[in-house]
């Protein structure tokens, strides 16, 4: 079946607001934040534990790099990235485009689409709005984004302006493609456009116009997080959020830390992703419900109380600070895997408590209270 959203709750002093998205493989309870599971895998986290210590409802895969490895042969053989990696619940899939965007140096943008040499070996390939539906079929996505430019930033008008005209080409060439082609492995897959436009407020008012008109399960907005101020981010979020149809999902793509995201939630944002809790985590980087902590920092050699007190659920409550800095001080695999851990059932927790907040009604003056805190390192 096609992708449901219905409301069950809003804010009463921002436009925060509780859903529920159905799809074929579950049902995903909003707001959330999505792991990001670049190669079919969530760094130094096994799928059973973003199941159950995690309470993760949904896991993001990449289509530029699952293309590359193991390839969608290898993907459709397996019969789909679900039953390849062992996740049962809803996957996304972003379209590329961001490698793209990062990929500057090594890749030629035409009207046809994008040709790029493979970070791994050097090999030139070719995605076009066509063949990245093809891939995310195979692939095997419930939620498939659309094939966009992501611009920089800064960048000048005039690009913003031809990038974002370019990539509303792009998409109604990507639902021509999957009209013509069929859902794979049994189930829907539901396509996402991506709103564009860098920092210009007409742009962003004119793309989500554009991508409002589509009718599409869910819309997106790209483009931001990717160096801009935080409150030109809140600013152009807030912009789409006040065009893009309020009975739809909307997916802020790429963002953030844990006060974008709150921040982000009061917009009217739904979905969200980043790398940030577990590339963080490796580094020693934890988020936690009191503040931040740097875990390698001589502080906490002889500190033997629990890393988080505020989630005693949490699959690190029988380890201390002492433990988790010693781990990492002698560059044991186990640290990298309990930081990450820490990260993502902190930044599920969060978005779970937002949602709850939402339901009662309180969600802003909540978010007003706990970012302070969010944001203090200890």
């Amino acid at each position: 079946m096609e992708l449901t959203f219905i409301h069950e709750g809003t804010d009463r002093t921002t436009a925060a607001r509780a859903g529920r998205i159905t799809t074929d493989h579950g049902v995903i309870e909003t707001p959330i934040f999505m792991p990001v599971g670049t190669v079919g895998s969530v760094k130094a986290v096994t799928q059973q534990q973003l199941r159950e210590d995690v309470r993760a409802q949904i896991i993001l895969g990449n289509t530029y790099h699952l293309y590359l490895r193991p390839g969608t042969d290898v993907l459709s053989q397996a019969g789909g990235l679900h039953r390849f990696n062992g996740w049962d619940r809803p996957i996304l899939t972003d379209s590329g485009g961001y490698q793209v965007f990062s990929l500057a140096e090594n890749r030629k943008i035409t009207e046809e689409g994008v040709v790029f040499q493979s970070h791994i070996d050097g090999s030139r390939h070719l995605f076009t709005p066509e063949n990245v539906m093809d891939t995310q079929r195979r692939i095997g996505a419930d939620i498939i984004m659309a094939f966009d430019e992501c611009p920089p930033y800064p960048a000048e008008y005039r690009y913003v302006r031809q990038s974002m005209d370019l990539t509303h080409r792009w998409l109604d060439r990507c639902i021509r493609r999957l009209a013509e082609t069929s859902d794979a492995y049994g189930y829907t897959q539901n396509l996402f456009p991506i709103v564009q436009g860098g920092a210009f407020a007409d742009l962003r008012q004119a793309s989500s116009e554009y991508i409002a008109s589509r009718g599409a399960a869910g819309n997106a907005i790209g483009g931001l997080s990717v160096g801009e101020p935080e409150e030109t981010m809140y600013e152009m979020c807030a912009l789409c959020c006040s065009i893009l149809p309020d009975d739809r999902p909307r997916y802020l793509m790429g963002v953030g830390t844990p006060w974008n995201i709150l921040e982000c939630i009061a917009l009217g944002i739904d979905m969200f992703d980043c790398v940030m809790p577990t590339r963080n985590g490796r580094n020693g980087m934890l988020f936690t419900t009191a503040g931040i902590i740097n875990i390698r920092n001589k502080k906490w050699a002889t500190d033997f109380s629990p890393v988080d007190p505020g989630l005693a659920s949490s699959a690190l409550a029988g380890y201390s600070k002492a433990y988790l800095r010693h781990l990492f001080v002698a560059n044991e695999i186990l640290g990298l895997t309990l930081a990450s851990l820490q990260n993502l059932t902190f930044y599920l927790h969060l978005v779970r408590e937002a949602r709850a907040h939402i339901i009662a009604g309180d969600f802003g003056p909540w978010k007003e209270a706990l970012i302070p805190t969010l944001k203090q390192r200890l």
